[in-house]
């Protein structure tokens, strides 16, 4: 076959002129006047222009290459349209082709003016294979432009260039004209059914076949009972949405053009659905390279150099049209992202169907994490419970109430303090029992087992997930997404290239954008490229981790000097701890949401200066880095009063102080575990509490608002009926960009570490992360289905490195809850005195037991109670230590019992952690990870596919000799017969799908 001529695509007035030598014709006629055309490779298949919808067993193509080319059409897009047509705004302006992806730029000219006579009118440039029509060449409609400075110019050409070869790819584009002096542009793209069957074949892209679906058979008779009497008794919960039976499915098989017999195509326009039609649009734009814009690949790299301003897929529609016309996103908003359908279940695999499978998985994990904080939320209130009604049965907290036991404690601070009596601590005795009681330890094994059942289960569901969704076998797809290199990444290696050897490597790099092949040496980036970008990574790590540190530091001094200043008020001094306590944790608060912010933001720039290749490793780095300092910010003052604070204050005559005159702060007389349960509390619920409705809320309706109000200032040119019947890109335009899930992620990460972390000093923990959930999970949907552009569908089989963080925390929650119940509370030394100490086994005498004796002549000169007001004269005052007593032969040095005590709290923390360690790995052992119906349904689907292969292979050999068996002569029409249902792929010579440089053979 003849090579095909060059075709012609017209430029807009005034742009760039890139002009071919010859100018090319369209029917024997040359180019009219007005309209200049760029050199581009030959004519496609007429089959490439438009989505025409032949037989799919037929071969894509026409029989013969059709003379004329395809050229930008200029459309009048202010001419008399049909009413179908401006009803569709989800289409190009022949209402017949999918709008399938938008790219958006903002253009600014300069000495521009209208020349006389000129109407003003609204065009459009369509790539569409069609005749092309005159723009009023040389008529009053003609543009005149003033130059462009220089940085616009250079933009507009890498536009365009890129634009070409979108169409070279095999897209269509359709485009407004630029008729202002300023304003946005959407380019609209279009992939015919070429380009898709194409582009699913190479992306291997699973798609249904002819197959009915099959049955997928639950286990027993009784779990078959089981199973539809749950289901009966959910239905008020289940969302009114398409049902997606979990009993049937449809045998898919990866999409292959040599096998189109093999898949149910009834409607081509149809086929893909939306989700996947723009992912493989966004594949093609991910790939295409643009030599004017310094070789770079891809629209990634074209939106960071402001080349183009936005790249997104369409939403259905609007979701609040008051029409009757149903959509996907309007069905997601009325049945998910209300919060009046709070109490029913997610519609998880509409969720995927529309957004795709990574926030579909999302949207799974999140469910089904807020569904196991329903048992885990339950024990908790039963174990608060616990602790209220043995709240009068608690024998040391009794002791401490009475007031004829007369335990004199020494002085809180120097000077200003007074000795005071241990029955005034009653109440803070009493409320640590709620959370300080036998109960607390179970309920720590409970949640440790609790978190290792809800990772299996998770690793379960997700398995289920990926059968029904066709995710097994993906991992060709995500090596292959892993080769686009990030337009920093490419940008840096220019860069070293450039340093390296100037003019050769300029050279070598566009050759090697031109060539397949792996890179050299010299064309990546090595270690000690790398080092700077390392060396600061881990400088500013530690330096936000001692800032954090410091921080906390701060809050200390803070507490110690405004408890030393209240002191010195008698009208103040009976609430110091509680006014203390209340104002430091509310500081730590405002201090943990203002670090969170910054964090987030270095955490970003230090992953960028690491230059990761990949998108994938760069959001990899990027969660390491943002969990780490956020993991810090959160938990650190928590830490603080968990297993420090009152541990190194000294004793009575012997403080230890950190300024002259302010020693450390020392726990309350019931420990430091109520205290604990008030700093985790008021952190957790208001770090939700905030973040929900200020920074997931608010923030962005006040950027939607001011970006209302920008498009309202520049909004002078545009037309008046345009802004009142907006076209569904500009709706889309006004959204916030999706910027990904890892805020939604690390939010709910780091409320896990709240639930199970110090679950033992906060039982009702479980039940405040429950009531946020159920509103997180109505929040999250709405922020996706209203407020953001829709995302790009991306295929993932998981949630990738934010398993290993909860599986790290579940660990690392059973040392800390252990760490917390044998030093933090007093559950170990009650079990000493009780079992060794006690004369008739109970609690009775057991404070007595904690307090040691001090001699006050003892106290150093000027610490002394200044004007003591108390009744009696003190000769010994009591401390909560276990130390000699004065008329010991060692005075205060540390006891028996303290050491007896110690010895038992580190032999209870190396039996707790591996008594769970050893349940948890017995639950793991017991679950599978993959159901044992999905197994078995792996192995029949593949026993279903290859019969399935038989029989269409059979039916086709059948159809293909048929013929010849019936007529001895028919040979000829025989082998015609045979070529017309041979695979596309072995088209005969000569035919137009022999083309395959153009990239459309089908």
């Amino acid at each position: 076959m003849a090579t095909p001529g060059p075709r012609d695509i017209p430029l807009l007035p005034g742009s760039p002129r890139r002009l071919s030598p010859q100018a090319g014709t369209r029917g024997g006629q040359g180019p009219k006047h007005g309209q200049q055309y760029l050199q581009t490779p030959g004519p496609r298949a007429p089959g490439l222009q438009g989505s025409s919808s032949r037989d799919p067993g037929q071969p894509c193509g026409g029989e013969s290459a059709r003379s004329s080319s395809v050229i930008n059409n200029y459309l009048d897009a202010n001419e008399p349209v049909s009413l179908e047509a401006r009803l569709s705004r989800m289409h190009f302006h022949d209402n017949q082709r999918k709008v399938d992806y938008v790219l958006a730029y903002h253009y600014r000219k300069r000495g521009m003016h209208l020349a006389q006579g000129f109407p003003g009118h609204s065009l459009a440039i369509v790539s569409n294979g069609e005749t092309g029509k005159e723009p009023h060449a040389g008529g009053p409609g003609d543009i005149e432009l003033g130059p462009l400075d220089a940085l616009e110019e250079e933009r507009k050409e890498q536009r365009e260039e890129f634009e070409h070869n979108l169409m070279e790819a095999g897209l269509e584009l359709e485009k407004d004209l630029e008729n202002k002096s300023q304003g946005s542009i959407f380019v609209r793209i279009h992939a015919p059914w070429q380009v898709l069957a194409r582009e699913a074949e190479f992306l291997k892209i699973k798609v249904p076949t002819k197959k009915e679906m099959y049955e997928i058979k639950a286990g027993g008779s009784i779990a078959k009972k089981f199973s539809a009497a749950l289901q009966k008794l959910s239905s008020p919960l289940q969302p009114r949405v398409p049902e997606h039976s979990n009993k049937m499915k449809n045998l898919s098989y990866p999409f292959s053009r040599e096998k189109m017999y093999l898949y149910n195509i009834q409607e081509k326009d149809t086929f893909f659905d939306n989700a996947t039609r723009s992912r493989i649009v966004h594949e093609i734009l991910k790939r295409t390279a643009c030599s004017r814009a310094n070789n770079t690949m891809g629209i990634n790299s074209l939106i960071a150099n402001n080349i183009y301003e936005a790249a997104y897929p369409l939403h259905d529609g609007e979701y609040n049209s008051p029409e009757d016309d149903m959509n996907d996103r309007k069905l997601l908003y009325q049945e998910w992202a209300r919060y009046g359908v709070f109490y029913k279940f997610q519609p998880i695999d509409l969720i995927r169907k529309y957004f795709g499978e990574k926030i579909g998985l999302y949207f799974a994990w999140l469910g089904l994490y807020t569904s196991f904080l329903i048992p885990s939320s339950v024990i908790g209130v039963i174990v608060f419970l616990y602790g209220c009604a043995t709240i009068e049965e608690d024998i040391p907290s009794r002791e401490m109430c009475d007031q004829q036991n007369a335990f004199i404690m020494c002085p809180l601070c120097d000077k200003s303090c007074d000795y005071w009596n241990l029955s005034s601590a009653c109440g803070t005795a009493r409320a640590s029992h709620l959370f300080d009681n036998p109960a607390t330890v179970f309920f720590s094994i409970f949640m440790a087992l609790w978190a290792t059942m809800f990772l299996e289960n998770w690793k379960r569901l997700q398995m289920r997930l990926g059968y029904f969704w066709d995710l097994t076998g993906i991992e060709e797809e995500e090596e292959r997404a892993q080769e686009h290199s990030r337009p920093e990444y490419e940008t840096k290696v220019r860069e070293k290239m450039l340093k390296e050897s100037n003019k050769s490597a300029v050279q070598k790099l566009e050759t090697n954008t031109t060539e397949s092949g792996h890179e050299d040496d010299e064309d990546k980036l090595t270690w000690k490229d790398r080092f700077p970008g390392y060396l600061m990574n881990f400088a500013s790590i530690l330096f936000m981790i001692a800032l954090t540190f410091s921080i906390v530091f701060g809050v200390i001094v803070y507490r110690i000097t405004t408890a030393a200043a209240l002191s010195l008020n008698k009208a103040t001094r009976s609430n110091v701890r509680v006014t203390v306590t209340a104002t430091a944790v509310i500081i730590n608060l405002v201090v943990i949401l203002i670090l969170d912010e910054i964090y987030g933001a270095v955490a970003k720039w230090l992953t960028k200066i690491e230059v990761p290749k990949t998108e994938q490793t760069f959001e990899e780095r990027l969660i390491l880095k943002a969990f780490l300092l956020k993991f810090v910010n959160a938990y650190s003052p928590i830490f603080y009063v968990a297993f420090f604070k009152g541990r190194f204050v000294g004793r009575p005559g012997s403080y230890v102080y950190v300024f002259d005159g302010y020693r450390m702060e020392e726990c309350a007389p019931g420990g430091c575990l109520m205290e604990l349960c008030i700093q985790l509390s008021i952190i957790m619920l208001g770090k939700q509490l905030i973040q929900n409705n200020i920074f997931e809320i608010g923030v962005p309706k006040l950027k939607k608002l001011f970006r209302k109000l920008k498009d309202e200032t520049e909004a002078g040119e545009t037309d008046s009926a345009h802004s009142k019947h907006p076209e569904q890109w500009d709706l889309d335009y006004s959204l916030e960009p999706y910027t990904g899930l890892t805020p939604e992620y690390m939010e709910m990460i780091i409320q896990f570490g709240f639930v199970t972390l110090f679950v033992a000093s906060f039982p009702l923990a479980p039940v405040f992360a429950l009531l946020n959930n159920v509103i997180e999970v109505r929040l999250d949907a709405k922020k996706f289905v209203t407020e953001l552009r829709r995302p790009d569908a991306v295929r993932t089989k998981d949630i990738g490195i934010w398993f290993d963080i909860l599986s790290g925390i579940g660990k690392f929650s059973v040392i800390s809850n252990a760490f917390v119940i044998a030093i933090t509370s007093d559950f170990i030394p009650r079990l000493v005195y009780q079992y060794s100490y006690s004369h008739n086994g109970t609690l009775h005498g057991f404070v007595n037991h904690t307090l040691s004796f001090f001699n006050v002549s003892q106290l150093k000169e000027g610490t002394q109670p200044e004007n003591s007001q108390f009744d009696q004269e003190v000769q010994f005052c009591r401390f909560k230590d276990y130390r000699e007593p004065p008329w010991a032969p060692n005075p205060y040095e540390f006891s028996k019992q303290y050491w007896f005590i110690l010895s038992a709290r580190l032999a209870f923390v190396i039996i707790f952690q591996n008594l769970v360690m050893f349940l948890s790995v017995l639950v793991d052992w017991m679950i599978p990870d993959i159901p044992t119906d999905i197994s078995d349904q792996i192995k029949k689907e593949k026993s279903l596919l290859v019969d399935f292969f038989l029989k269409e292979e059979h039916e086709k050999l059948k159809l293909m000799h048929e013929p010849a068996l019936r007529s001895p002569g028919g040979g000829d029409r025989s082998r015609s017969r045979a070529a017309s249902s041979a695979p596309s792929g072995q088209s005969q010579p000569g035919s137009v799908m022999s083309l395959g440089s153009q990239h459309t053979n089908v």
